[in-house]
């Protein structure tokens, strides 16, 4: 208990930062649909929240060995509090874009700052309980922060204010703390075609999960409101389709840690496939759009975990760290990309065709995974399956330690 309570500070900012960054995708969305955005500027929005992210992963470490953790943690934050209070005060779709960049920049920076705070206060022996603390107090505020949509008025001042509150507030916990500042540790070098040397499937997979995770939680409220769900009905929508990726993640594990996990990424994409034709077919009702976002859930969000751990099957022990670092990269540039050309998609072909984008990915790794399997045997030694967190540069060296097979 001493020890939980010793990382209290550290998840509560976590907590405070996911409800405040993972409420304003789903707001802008709705946001920007009432106040007359096009369908693509709406994807632009969460598209540009992933070139800030990208560019805080990128420079975040960077900042920390100018001026420190605390210092950069309430730099970082400052920074995403301009964005979400100026939303209201310019209303126009590029100066939004422009705000979500520095909110994307705010959530990779603050990440950095707390992951690397945590590896430095974790011993070898409490890596295991402190990691899956942090993955729950993860997942679990970015779950509520979708239904925040449903009580929050879009297109309003007093909620983007909410927002922005939430993120002032992340910085308290770590600035009334008594813990010592970390002893600055050195950043993982970007190398992004590491993770096509060691596995081009893995490489490829992440970008595939960017497909459906990134597009979901950014255009998933156009969608929405496509085919006739309120405010509230997209908050639990969003909300089921997170629960479904958590929930898969245990007997996903347990399936590519007992099987060839190029095997395992086949049968998800299988699985993502079938999904997404049933999506497309039952567009019927909030409740037939509530059961298949939990099962898209389901099926699409372990892509990422399984491909991270296929790719370190093949990597050196030195290599892990700049690995993790690589398959973010190109997990990022997926994501640039996925929530712009959906919107493009809804607005061209209806809402339906948001799943075909996603099987056609997922198709495109069956076959891809199909080669590979061709290509080369499966390793003889495995590393185990992690749930990874898709927040920084630095989750790969948070995560060491847990990943070699006893």
């Amino acid at each position: 208990m001493r020890f939980v309570l010793s990382l209290s500070a550290l998840f509560l900012s976590v907590i405070l930062l996911q409800l405040s960054s993972g409420g304003v995708g789903p707001l802008d969305a709705l946001s920007g649909l009432a106040l007359g955005f096009t369908r693509g500027e709406i994807g632009m929005l969460g598209s540009a929240h992933f070139v800030g992210f990208f560019i805080g992963c990128w420079g975040a470490p960077r900042l920390l060995g100018r001026v420190g953790h605390a210092r950069a943690f309430a730099a970082f934050t400052a920074l995403g509090a301009i964005g979400l209070m100026g939303h209201m005060m310019l209303v126009d779709p590029w100066a939004w874009a422009a705000m979500r960049v520095a909110s994307g920049i705010c959530i990779a920076g603050c990440y950095t700052v707390i992951e690397g705070w945590l590896m430095a206060r974790m011993e070898n022996s409490d890596r295991g309980r402190a990691t899956s603390l942090y993955r729950i107090a993860d997942m679990g505020a970015a779950l509520v922060a979708q239904l925040l949509i449903g009580v929050l008025t879009p297109a309003s001042y007093i909620s983007y204010n909410v927002l922005a509150i939430l993120c002032c507030a992340a910085l308290l916990p770590l600035a009334l703390s008594k813990a010592p500042q970390p002893v600055l540790s050195e950043a993982p070098r970007l190398c992004p075609m590491l993770a096509w040397q060691r596995s081009p499937l893995a490489a490829f997979a992440v970008v595939v999960s960017a497909l459906s995770a990134a597009t979901f939680r950014m255009v998933g409220p156009l969608y929405g409101q496509e085919i006739g769900l309120t405010a509230s009905q997209i908050a639990w929508f969003l909300a089921l389709f997170i629960l479904g990726g958590a929930l898969a993640q245990y007997p996903t594990g347990w399936l590519a840690d007992k099987y060839d996990r190029r095997k395992v990424l086949v049968g998800i994409s299988l699985a993502a496939m079938a999904s997404c034709l049933a999506s497309a077919l039952t567009i019927t009702g909030p409740e037939a759009a509530m059961i298949n976002g939990f099962i898209f859930g389901v099926a699409t969000y372990p892509v990422y975990s399984v491909a991270l751990a296929h790719a370190h099957d093949f990597a050196e022990s030195h290599e892990r760290a700049e690995l993790s670092a690589a398959l973010l990269f190109a997990y990022a540039l997926g994501a640039i990309s996925a929530p712009w050309l959906a919107s493009q998609l809804i607005g061209l072909f209806g809402p339906a065709s948001i799943y075909g984008m996603v099987a056609a990915g997922h198709a495109a790794l069956l076959i891809f995974g199909l080669m590979r399997m061709r290509a080369r045997p499966a390793p003889k030694s495995r590393t185990q399956y992690i749930y990874a967190p898709r927040t920084t540069f630095l989750v790969g060296r948070l995560l060491r330690g847990l990943r070699e097979k006893p």
